[in-house]
């Protein structure tokens, strides 16, 4: 290993140990070690900003541009000296408050969920919302102060790209909705039954398996609300709910996961604790190229896979051994049908296709407010009831159930919501053109097989891990980020 590769490698195996401790955050550690934790990872993240900026970094980052090897190493070199640009206009106790502030707001944010009381997560969200608009001033911009922050999660897209994606969604989404909307509801009541956590985690498990998760380098375990973590390909956990009345939201909250994981074992082993692996901006180790690109395997698992007939021809026997007695009286037809069915409903992570990026445009207008200043932190539960009836004709009987569902906001992830809706967008795109590049892949998959498809997404999304962005590897497919033409194509198909 040559300087460069040996201080990335080492600058990884700090932020891995960083992303371990995020996990056991969320999973493992008592209410107490919250205000420690933020401690231990903000020290963590300040020496890995320390060796960024160390001049013997960006010597070698020059030495290794001025004559790489191959376009990774360049791109690697590149992305090094942009991560120094970045921190070296950002104030670093801005950003160890910001890291202190996520476990302390994390905990609050659980209470005021589970109290369905916004103003117990209030003050927390004030800080969160001052920090990133300070960041967003550091850093700079033109048009709008969301741009920078938006660009930490997706590089290229800005408030403006974002508004002129989701107009075209949204008049798109409207009349196959109106349409999905006027059919006769399918039966559901069987989602509702009595189905114990135990069996319910037993099941996950194995489709996640199915779906190709490689267990001797995972585990799943519960979270408040789901997540997939990595540190290094090697080790990629995975985490999901149990609502012991309620089965579709464990099967596909692991089924979507397991697309993220899938994506973080599938990069190129050569790529491992280098800068095609790392976050150096956000400071994260993490394989995926944006957050978007990510969202772009998770919904295709979950959704063009998961929630497929054909998946369910193959599969539905095995959920009925599981649960024998609550799907007795329920078929094959019956099930597909209801975990596809058209229901506008208070929580994303449950809705359906149509209504879910309704979900995330109400969220990203409440981020791009609450960044220009023209929402107040106190008006948020206010401004979110009214989109919720405004867009969806749903009424919000409590923050637990509204404002309060998601965690990102208690992490500090102000403009990472517009990624799910380009993750939906993307995995059509992705989607569309292996229907019409390798339509064998779709044949093997009705067959049971999708190690053909695992393997297509591995050669032209996976293995690249950072080394590529989300609009190189669109373009390598013939694709253009941006176009929602093949997602509103597959959303008309599959229900109008």
């Amino acid at each position: 290993m040559n300087a460069f590769t040996t201080r990335i490698a080492e600058i990884n195996d700090i932020l891995s140990a960083v992303n371990l401790l995020q996990w056991d955050a969320r999973v493992m550690m008592p209410a107490g070690g919250a205000a420690t934790r933020g401690q231990q990872i903000a020290t963590l993240k300040a020496k890995a900003r320390a060796m960024l900026l160390d001049t013997a970094t960006e010597d070698a980052a020059e030495a290794l541009l001025a004559k790489p090897a191959d376009e990774r190493e360049r791109r690697a070199a590149e992305a090094v000296l942009a991560a120094r640009k970045w921190h070296l206009s950002v104030p670093p106790e801005l950003l160890r408050r910001q890291d202190e502030i996520s476990i302390i707001a994390g905990r609050a944010w659980q209470t005021a969920r589970a109290k369905g009381d916004f103003a117990l997560f209030r003050p927390h969200l004030a800080e969160i919302v001052s920090l990133a608009r300070q960041m967003a001033d550091a850093i700079g911009y033109d048009a709008h102060p969301y741009d920078p922050m938006v660009q930490i999660y997706e590089p290229g897209e800005t408030a403006a790209s974002l508004k002129a994606l989701f107009d075209d969604l949204r008049e798109g989404i409207k009349p196959i909705l109106a349409a999905a909307l006027e059919r006769a509801k399918p039966r559901t009541d069987f989602l509702y039954r009595d189905y114990p956590v135990e069996q319910q985690k037993a099941l996950c498990a194995e489709l996640a398996e199915v779906l190709g998760l490689d267990f001797t380098r995972s585990r799943l375990d519960t979270a408040v609300h789901p997540f997939e973590i990595s540190f290094t390909r090697q080790d990629v956990r995975i985490t999901s709910r149990w609502n012991p009345n309620y089965l579709p939201m464990s099967i596909f909250g692991t089924m979507h996961e397991t697309g993220h994981a899938l994506y973080e074992q599938g990069v190129d082993p050569a790529l491992t604790r280098t800068a095609h692996t790392t976050d150096l901006i956000g400071l994260y180790a993490v394989g995926g190229s944006s957050f978007g690109m990510h969202e772009s395997q998770s919904r295709l698992f979950e959704n063009h896979i998961g929630r497929s007939a054909d998946f369910w021809a193959l599969h539905f026997g095995r959920l009925k051994a599981h649960f024998p007695d609550q799907l007795a009286d329920v078929s094959e037809e019956e099930f597909v049908k209801a975990v596809n069915r058209t229901e506008p409903g208070l929580i994303r992570v449950e809705a359906d296709e149509l209504t879910y990026d309704l979900h995330i445009m109400l969220r990203v207008r409440i981020e791009m407010a609450l960044m220009d200043g023209s929402l107040a932190v106190d008006d948020v539960p206010a401004a979110w009831n009214a989109a919720m009836r405004d867009d969806l004709g749903i009424d919000v009987p409590h923050d637990g159930l509204g404002c309060l569902q998601d965690v990102h906001w208690s992490s500090g992830y102000i403009g990472s919501f517009p990624t799910y809706t380009i993750g939906n967008v993307t995995a059509a795109q992705i989607m569309a053109r292996l229907d019409e590049t390798d339509p064998q892949l779709r044949d093997a998959a009705r067959a049971g097989d999708l190690a053909p498809l695992r393997q297509k997404l591995g050669e032209i999304v996976w293995s690249h891990g950072r080394s590529k962005g989300r609009q190189a590897v669109l373009s390598a497919i013939g694709a253009e980020a941006g176009d929602c033409n093949a997602y509103l194509t597959y959303l008309q198909r599959k229900f109008a």
